[in-house]
């Protein structure tokens, strides 16, 4: 991605890194399929004219990515 990721700006983000890289990857499988699903609910939602529940999938979905997108990445970069 080529972004800072928000999510590290917080220091609960930035202590996800400091976890082994062996803890790290069984929460970005989880992360990315409830990105997937997020998306599938957010989909559905917006075909039913749900709009609230539309978006609140949208952004589970958009936390999901980045928070996995960080998990893949590893150790944080410093400023």
């Amino acid at each position: 991605m080529g972004y800072l990721n928000p999510l590290l700006r917080l220091p609960a983000g930035r202590a996800l890194l400091s976890l082994p890289k062996e803890q790290r990857a069984p929460l970005e499988a989880v992360l990315r399929e409830l990105r997937w699903q997020a998306d599938q609910q957010a989909e559905l939602a917006w075909k039913r004219r749900k709009g609230p529940m539309a978006a609140y999938f949208r952004a589970v979905a958009t936390y999901a990515r980045h928070l996995a997108h960080a998990l893949s990445r590893g150790e944080p970069r410093e400023k």
